[in-house]
């Protein structure tokens, strides 16, 4: 059987800022009902596990508002600006929130980080041959940056101490390149 697709019969925005946008569709189903249908627009963006010669992932640590949890260790991530190179934002968000540059990103995976009601794909990268080098982090953020080997990164996603899909999936994937 296939399925059908769904018709969008009018779309109207609801809130915009410079990081999202929300919008809400009528949508025709394919047997002639509409129903509303919420849109949460992020774009892309990009999350990088740099590891190190020595077999350690950089992680970061950083209060996250929406949860309103104690600060988590998580991957570099980050928007990709309009009209920017996913791996150059990859490079940009890693020298921000890492204080390193990779001098080499490899791409491990693209992936909706929600597929019902959100607009947002992220762009995984491990990065390799890192050097000090950094940038000023967004006005918004303030980072505690610490390395951890790979193995206890991976037991930490495995334990549910690292939630953010973004992160999860970049581990796991640096784990099994890695052979962890």
């Amino acid at each position: 059987m296939t399925i059908k697709p769904w018709t969008t019969v009018s779309s109207r925005p609801v809130y915009e800022n410079k990081w999202m946008s929300v919008r809400e569709d009528i949508a025709a189903m394919p047997d002639g009902r509409t129903t509303i249908y919420g849109v949460v627009t992020f774009g892309h963006c990009v999350g990088i596990v740099p590891v190190t010669a020595e077999g350690e992932v950089i992680l970061v640590r950083q209060y996250r508002y929406v949860f309103g949890e104690d600060q988590r260790w998580e991957i570099p991530t980050g928007g990709v600006e309009l009209g920017e190179v996913w791996a150059a934002a990859a490079q940009r968000e890693l020298m921000e929130e890492a204080g390193v540059r990779a001098g080499r990103l490899i791409p491990v995976s693209d992936f909706y980080t929600s597929k019902s009601v959100c607009y947002e794909i992220a762009h995984i990268y491990i990065g390799e041959d890192l050097s000090e080098e950094s940038l000023p982090p967004d006005e918004t953020e303030s980072f505690e940056v610490r390395r951890f080997p790979l193995a206890q990164a991976l037991q930490m996603v495995l334990s549910s101490e690292i939630r953010d899909a973004m992160s999860v999936v970049g581990i796991l994937l640096a784990a099994r390149q890695h052979g962890v």
